[in-house]
């Protein structure tokens, strides 16, 4: 027996064989009195160990990539950010998650800039206060001032574009910082192996493609897209075609039916989801506006921050409702300008 330990290949086969119980007791008694045999067995098993931990980050990198990674981009003047508005990423999370393709991994709240000139629109410095005021205890949505600290206002493709090429250099940056898990040699030490292997990282799960943006978005946003100037038509196509809606929809919309009755929602249908809101909630900024205009209160339709950021500096009355009377919306005065040219 003592002449099968020079072979790597019988060593392994009697450890099989000792591990199995198919050896006779005296035997194995004598294998395991052997010093040459039990630091082969030390070695070999702890290069199982490292190769089954190698096995399963292989197999979670697998899984992992037949599912898309997605961010969640919600666009809006958020004049105020409300319960409904938070309840909407909540509720997209557990769709598409729930699809089996996807893995929602973070949601962005982007407020319209000022020169959105919207009808009661307040500073963009207040909206994304209260914005980041309600987000502030969320482990997965925040707020990106990008948009609202721009000049002039910033058409929706334009700030998807802006994220998705974020997310594209976050990438970039990550895996080349990320270290591999090298499978160290056998003949180390066990001690020099342990140290190595805590001081390395394990490599992340990569997707395909990385990240993608979509946009999250209420019914109406699907109805204004049928309103003449509202929106270019060639930003329509890029939003449902190169990125892809979210869609949930407030009581008594239709949305399937706005879907329906446009040829390019129609034709790229298959990137629209459609997210079932079967807790009905109607809450609405507009409504919040008026409630407060009113003196009403609107404890629990918001979250308390917010409420309390709005009450410390009178936000919203009869004076604010008044901005941007009789001016005309930023994407219908550019729109229908290069119409006539």
């Amino acid at each position: 027996m003592a002449k099968l330990f020079k072979k790597e290949s019988s060593l392994k086969r009697i450890l099989f064989s000792a591990d199995q119980n198919k050896l006779p007791i005296k035997a194995t008694r004598e294998l395991y009195q052997n010093d040459y045999f039990c630091e082969f067995c030390l070695i070999t098993t702890r290069e199982v160990s490292v190769f089954r931990l190698e096995q399963q980050l292989q197999i979670l990198s697998m899984e992992s990539s037949e599912k898309t990674d997605v961010v969640l981009l919600a666009c809006g003047s958020f004049n105020p950010i409300t319960n409904m508005h938070l309840r909407l990423f909540e509720l997209a999370k557990d769709y598409m998650n729930g699809t089996g393709k996807y893995r929602v991994i973070k949601g962005i709240i982007s407020p319209v800039g000022d020169a959105y000139k919207k009808k009661g629109l307040i500073s963009a410095h207040h909206r994304v206060i209260m914005a980041e005021l309600a987000t502030k205890n969320s482990e997965w949505v925040e707020v990106d001032t990008w948009e609202s600290l721009q000049k002039d206002w910033v058409e929706t493709a334009k700030v998807l574009r802006h994220h998705q090429q974020k997310l594209k250099a976050h990438i970039c940056d990550h895996q080349q910082d990320s270290p591999g898990l090298e499978r160290p040699g056998r003949k180390r030490k066990w001690a020099e192996q342990s140290e190595e292997f805590n001081q390395k990282k394990c490599p992340e799960p990569k997707t395909k493609d990385g990240p993608k943006i979509k946009l999250l978005c209420g019914a109406d946003i699907l109805e204004s897209f049928g309103v003449p100037n509202l929106w270019k038509s060639e930003d329509i196509t890029k939003i449902v075609g190169d990125y892809g809606l979210i869609c949930v929809a407030r009581a008594g919309n239709d949305a399937q039916k706005f879907i329906y009755e446009s040829d390019v929602l129609w034709k790229h249908q298959n990137n629209i989801h459609l997210v079932n809101e079967w807790i009905t909630n109607d809450i609405s900024s507009t409504k919040i506006r008026r409630a407060l205009r009113r003196g009403q209160s609107i404890r629990y339709l918001v979250p308390d921050l917010v409420r309390e950021y709005i009450e410390k500096h009178n936000l919203y009355n009869s004076e604010s409702e008044e901005r941007n009377v009789g001016v005309i919306l930023a994407p219908l005065q550019r729109n229908a300008a290069n119409t006539n040219s």
